[in-house]
């Protein structure tokens, strides 16, 4: 194998009023305090977009994406799964929004041929230890690799691995941050179910993490960190963000993939490796929420790195400008293509890292 594809997605949350357009929808009841019924959400995107079929079928969320993605031939498919999957379990005290999807509708998982999910996120045990299992063990059962969270620390801490032509694997370290509203307590531990918990980002854990990769990556491996960290709007990127990912590239690590933000971030090219310092939602119910339009969040990406599979170096990087739509994703309108191309050149800019929209109506990294 001389080229590895990736594609990478921020924020997929499948649960609440995605799931309840879904084939199997668990019960809609909850404990938020302005919305307690999860069909709400749904009204919310129907006032903006027009009326939805309920239900759908499990494939509906990804709509043009699964084409998108099926024309650029991706290896390996990698996103943040920012909801439980699970009917049971307690609602976790002390948060005041819970996602979960029902273990039925997994197939809207599958229908995207996902090969890994990054679970060391803010939203994975919103249903307690018990949602937690169910949801491991619902994705391994569906041949989807969980990353980031397990039954105890050794559990949550092991990288999602995929074979590669020629002896190397893609190791995939799937790690969380208070900055993202991890709470501390949710930390794996000894027997003790969770998440692969950092409680700082800095320069320190970055080298603690890097020990961690070194005892298992070897020299033929591409090492994938996925983060889940900072706040959710704004485009400004904390230096310490960016001193904890050069860390790791000087470290060996060939990408960084960074999310929690609603919207994308900066990217950098760092060393011949690449940033992701956001990578934005892709999939979720937050259609008809406003407040926040200047960031045009209806506006999503597909992200696809390619690197040579020999140096790990980033050879080319395609984003696949979409928007979401009646809860489905669909091509963006040129002009909204054109949009995202500009911002991300603007905020790539002081990375020495830019951008300019093909005539495909697809956003490639310029070339150094």
């Amino acid at each position: 194998m001389a080229e590895l594809t990736l594609f990478l997605a921020g924020d997929v949350m499948t649960g609440r009023g995605v799931d309840q357009i879904l084939p199997r929808p668990g019960p809609p009841a909850l404990r938020e305090q302005a919305v307690t019924d999860a069909r709400r959400y749904v009204e919310l995107a129907e006032s903006v977009t027009g009326p939805l079929p309920r239900p759908v079928p499990p494939d509906w969320p990804w709509g043009d994406a699964l084409r998108l993605l099926d024309a650029l031939r991706p290896d390996v498919r990698i996103v943040n799964l920012e909801t439980s999957v699970t009917a049971r379990g307690e609602y976790a005290p002390g948060k005041g929004i819970h996602y979960r999807m029902h273990p039925e509708n997994v197939s809207c998982l599958t229908a995207a041929r996902l090969d890994i999910c990054a679970l060391a996120n803010n939203h994975v045990l919103d249903f307690g230890p018990e949602g937690l299992a169910d949801t491991l063990d619902t994705l391994r059962r569906a041949g989807i690799t969980p990353a980031g969270a397990g039954r105890d620390d050794t559990a949550a801490w092991r990288p999602a691995e995929v074979p590669l032509d020629g002896g190397g694997r893609l190791l995939v370290w799937s790690v969380g941050a208070p900055s993202s509203g991890i709470p501390p307590q949710w930390a794996a531990g000894a027997g003790r179910a969770g998440v692969a918990y950092l409680p700082e980002i800095s320069e320190a854990t970055a080298d603690a993490l890097a020990d961690r990769i070194a005892r298992v990556a070897g020299p033929a491996d591409l090492v994938v960190v996925s983060v889940h960290w900072g706040s959710n709007w704004g485009y400004e990127v904390p230096d310490e963000h960016v001193r904890f990912a050069h860390r790791l590239v000087e470290s060996g690590v060939h990408l960084v993939h960074g999310h929690s933000s609603h919207h994308p971030r900066p990217i950098e090219r760092y060393r011949g490796r690449l940033i992701l310092y956001g990578s934005g939602d892709l999939i979720d119910d937050y259609e008809g929420i406003g407040g926040q339009e200047t960031y045009r969040p209806e506006l999503r990406l597909l992200h696809l790195p390619t690197f040579d599979a020999a140096t790990g170096e980033v050879r080319r990087l395609r984003l696949v400008p979409v928007r979401i739509r009646r809860m489905r994703l669909e091509p963006a309108p040129a002009p909204d293509a054109a949009w995202l191309a500009d911002l991300l050149d603007g905020l790539g800019a002081p990375y020495r890292t830019r951008f300019t929209l093909d005539e495909q109506g697809l956003i490639r990294l310029r070339s150094a």
